[in-house]
């Protein structure tokens, strides 16, 4: 078909439920689930009525979609609490928690000297969700070992030492009584 063809042709503008416009030749029925809004010409004239009414192109659904969520918006997400290990360390920092000292494959005072020469121990918060086991690299001078007898497996100690629990810097100090490998400690968050 040729331009003069086509300008000869009368168009009709149709809209589907959607209202998203079309041409159609007038001489023909309506595609199925579109109607005449009753604006017929050339096809030019057609098509520049449709831009002028047709200003937002998305489907009525949809815009219908966004106009409910516009007055009723979805609630906020809750605040960004902070990482379970930061509420972790947050409750260990708090108040004196039951503590043991976690050593593998024995668990005797000689192995925790073997430890503490090291200068590497595991201390094992017991009264968290199954839990909770942290590698300390102790710092010896604020350590106490002068009431341990590790040789007769009694006395106490305090061992002290330092890691990083999920990215923030504790400090971890624990008493512990030789004869059972237990005791009490908490944490100390260092630097902010």
């Amino acid at each position: 078909m040729n331009q003069d063809q086509d300008d000869a042709i009368i168009y009709k503008v149709v809209v589907n439920h959607e209202e998203q416009y079309s041409i159609w030749p007038a001489e023909r029925d309506n595609p199925l689930g579109w109607r005449e809004v009753g604006k017929s010409g050339p096809k030019e004239e057609c098509l520049a009525y449709i831009k002028e009414v047709w200003t937002d192109m998305r489907p009525l659904s949809l815009r219908k979609k966004m106009e409910a969520q516009a007055k009723n918006p979805p609630p906020p997400p809750p605040a960004q609490s902070a990482p379970v290990q930061n509420d972790l360390v947050q409750r260990l920092s708090t108040g004196e928690h039951p503590v043991e000292v976690s050593l593998r494959p024995e668990k005797t005072a000689q192995a925790l000297k073997a430890c503490i020469e090291r200068g590497y121990v595991h201390i094992k918060f017991t009264n968290t969700q199954g839990g909770t086991e942290l590698g300390v690299r102790l710092d010896k001078d604020a350590s106490n070992f002068r009431e341990a007898d590790f040789a007769g497996q009694r006395g106490n100690l305090r061992l002290v030492g330092g890691l990083t629990l999920d990215y923030v810097k504790v400090r971890c100090i624990a008493d512990i009584d030789l004869s059972t490998l237990a005791g009490k400690g908490h944490l100390e968050r260092l630097g902010a």
